[in-house]
Order: C-alpha cells, then sequence, then structure tokens
C-alpha cells in the first residue's frame, strides 16, 4: 500500500494518536521558519535569529531583541490551517489524545485542540518580571522600545523558551507520557533538529510512527512510514465519518 493511503488507514483505525510538530505545520499559515532558506534571516539584523532569540541576547540587548521580536515572531493576524483544523476534528472524534507542538503561535488552540502541550511556551502569555502580572500578546505589539508593565514599570517579557533556557519539566513529562502510550505516533513540520524536543521520540515504543515533512530529516529512518509533503495537504484528505 503506498503510503499516504496507509497512513489513512491508520488513523481510521486507531483512537490512540499523538501527534508531535514544529514550524512546519504553521507556515501554511503563513508564519515564517527562520531555518528555511526564505524564512527570517534578514538584512536589517546584525545577528542571526538563533543569537537574538537566546537568553544572553535579550538580557544585554533588550530593545533589539523585542524589535526582531515584534518583527518576526508576533504573527497575531495568522489562522489555523488545514492540519492545525483537523486536528482539533481528530481529538473531537476521540481519536486524537494530545498536541505535542515546539510552535509558540498558539493556533492549535485558536483551531479548537483543548489538550496542547507547547514545549516552547507561548507567544500570547507575557509576564512582569517584577510583579508578575500578565499581559497578552496585542500588548507587547503595540507597545514601544521594551515593553513595561502599567502597575510596576517592570520589563515585561514572554513565556516563550529562549535559546540557552530549559523546557518546563512537567510539560516534558506529560509529553513523554502521551508519547509512550501512543498507537500512533505522527510527526509533522519539524525538521527534529532542536534538542531536548526532538530526543522525545525516543519514547515511542509502538510500530506506527508517521513522518510527515517537506524536506528530509534525522529520523527519517525511524520512520515506519514516510510522506514528503505539505502536512496540510495531507492531514486535508483525513475523512471522519
Amino acid at each position: 500500500m503506498e503510503p499516504l493511503n496507509q497512513f489513512l488507514e491508520w488513523v481510521k483505525k486507531s483512537d490512540n494518536i499523538v501527534f508531535f510538530g514544529g514550524a512546519g505545520v504553521s507556515t501554511e499559515s503563513g508564519i515564517p521558519d527562520f531555518r528555511s532558506v526564505d524564512g527570517l534571516y534578514n538584512q536589517q539584523y546584525d545577528y542571526p535569529p538563533e543569537t537574538i532569540l537566546s537568553h544572553t541576547f535579550y538580557m544585554r540587548n533588550k530593545p533589539e531583541f523585542y524589535r526582531f521580536y515584534r518583527n518576526k515572531m508576533l504573527c497575531l493576524d495568522a489562522k489555523p490551517n488545514a492540519a492545525h483544523k483537523k486536528l482539533a476534528e481528530l481529538e473531537a472524534a476521540g481519536k486524537l489524545k494530545a498536541v505535542i507542538t515546539q510552535n509558540i503561535d498558539g493556533l492549535h488552540q485558536a483551531a479548537g485542540s483543548k489538550e496542547v502541550l507547547e514545549l516552547h511556551g507561548s507567544v500570547h502569555r507575557n509576564y512582569c518580571q517584577k510583579c508578575g502580572k500578565l499581559f497578552d500578546a496585542a500588548y507587547i505589539l503595540n507597545s514601544q522600545n521594551i515593553p513595561l508593565c502599567d502597575a510596576c514599570g517592570g520589563d515585561i517579557k514572554p513565556d516563550v523558551v529562549l535559546y540557552e533556557e530549559g523546557l518546563d519539566n512537567d510539560t516534558m513529562q506529560k509529553a513523554v507520557r502521551y508519547i509512550s502510550q501512543a498507537d500512533i505516533l505522527i510527526i509533522g513540520g519539524t525538521s527534529l533538529a532542536v534538542y531536548p524536543a526532538a530526543g522525545l521520540i525516543d519514547y515511542y515504543r509502538g510500530s506506527k510512527l508517521a513522518l510527515i515533512n517537506k524536506s528530509a530529516t534525522p529520523m527519517d529512518g525511524r520512520a515506519d512510514l514516510r510522506i514528503e509533503g505539505k502536512i496540510g495537504e495531507v492531514f486535508s484528505q483525513i475523512v471522519l465519518k
């Protein structure tokens, strides 16, 4: 059976699916992937994105961090695409147990997914580092220079995991539990190059590991099924009855 049909058959017969996704899930919503050739690398910045989005850079140069962050990371007009919507449908139908995402855009929740584990945080949560008051993404987008708390004047930091920062332990443990117990693990739209997130697939014990990506990944040899293509187009072909 050819890969796509095999994949659709797996999904049809399973009620214990876990999805693990990365930036490629949201590129079809117009959110750029800064690792791709046409991604966020841009001549208007003096540093590569990985440097700007590091804890060290944030502490040393907050104005430049926020210039990049507002321009490139706050895509607040983006809407869920076919992949986000189908995953929410699969969960509502009792077939999908959880979405584990490296993305910080909140589009899975916008599409209706309930059990979403955000490994790298969310642009929609921001907090004052002095008093802890919470702010939404629009507050950050509409602020100037370094966003300041309107209650105490402290600096506001996005609740996103920057390079050099550790992932939330509780979120990681939940992800491990879901993956280790899954019948089908679908990995989509990720290069599987960012650790420790990429190491989560080591916990999968089943024999239905489906990898959907536009290009090759270091884990291709471990997949039981590999589909090369856009994840939204692949998921659009899942029919729920």
